[in-house]
């Protein structure tokens, strides 16, 4: 299929990234926001997929808004599962829960099929791929992916670690895709994060350690000796995201991955969206990335297309 490109959305809730979670008294406003973003994304002939948590999936303008888009084949569904504010409600709020795969085994997989349900029966479209929320798969996840047919899952982000919190390590992981099962029906999918800098060849195991040393990452990056950059506009100037694009197409990655949360698409409501001047720099990033991919000859895929790609079990 030659190199290609997909645009992932964490598409959920509203809530204060400072504060503890809550099961409730989340907001969904930035769901009309997403229109425009969509129109955009046309343009340039990408098709997004939104990976929709509970809140959005029980949300009527969410089915609204990406209903011709859907049908249009403009636009993919997936899962993403949030939790903390998906039923059943069985389980105290807290940081180790909000990993999902951090639950027992039965929860876990209530919590997962009660959203995939409910994305189908809400939005007439069978979901395909999932990303746990926080990136918090575990040792159930796979099974529990298989038996509702999900064939591709984009939980793992290579290069980084969040064992500190409760989370799982996925800084040893690769950039390319591979088989979770042998019997290739789950293919993992994950984020694309770069190394950078003259002594990035190393940075595999350089990085973690350099984490452990305080303010040493930062020295690392400023010297541009060594640097992680994750494709996505959060927190990641268009300078630096497009060193990690030439640099992942010089990798041959078969398939860039990039990611962002839905609630940027406004301002207000996540640290790295909150002026209109700073929307406004989001889209720059984004028809900067999109440009120099395309230029690279690296195209916009789908779900669709990788999955007609690959041979699935």
């Amino acid at each position: 299929m030659g190199q290609r490109f997909l645009l992932t959305v964490d598409t959920e809730e509203e809530f204060d990234w400072t504060k503890p979670l809550r099961a409730s008294g989340h907001t969904v406003d930035t769901v009309g926001w997403i229109t425009k973003f969509q129109e955009f994304c046309g343009g340039f002939g990408v098709v997004p997929v939104y990976l929709i948590d509970y809140p959005i999936a029980t949300s009527p303008l969410a089915a609204e808004v990406l209903r011709e888009p859907l049908a249009q084949g403009k636009a993919e569904i997936g899962v993403q599962l949030h939790p903390w504010v998906n039923p059943p409600h069985e389980e105290e709020v807290n940081q180790h829960n909000s990993f999902a795969g951090n639950l027992p085994y039965e929860l876990e997989r209530a919590k997962f099929m009660e959203l995939h349900d409910t994305i189908e029966r809400n939005f007439g479209v069978k979901p395909l791929i999932y990303r746990a929320g926080r990136y918090g798969t575990g040792p159930n996840t796979a099974a529990i992916l298989k038996e509702a047919g999900i064939a591709i899952d984009t939980s793992v982000r290579s290069r980084f670690d969040y064992s500190g919190w409760g989370g799982p390590d996925y800084s040893h992981l690769g950039l390319r895709p591979w088989w979770v099962d042998e019997a290739r029906t789950l293919m993992e999918l994950p984020l694309t994060s770069v190394f950078a800098g003259g002594m990035r060849q190393w940075g595999q195991k350089l990085f973690p350690k350099m984490s452990r040393m305080g303010r040493m990452q930062g020295l690392m990056a400023r010297l541009r000796l060594l640097d992680r950059i994750p494709l996505t506009p959060e927190g990641v100037t268009i300078a630096e995201a497009l060193r990690a694009v030439d640099l992942a197409v010089a990798a041959q990655l078969p398939v860039v991955v990039l990611s962002f949360h839905s609630p940027s698409l406004s301002p207000g409501y996540t640290p790295y969206v909150r002026t209109p001047q700073d929307l406004d720099r989001m889209y720059d990033w984004w028809r900067a990335v999109f440009s120099r991919l395309i230029a690279a000859r690296v195209k916009p895929t789908s779900v669709k297309e990788i999955m007609a790609s690959v041979v699935l079990a």
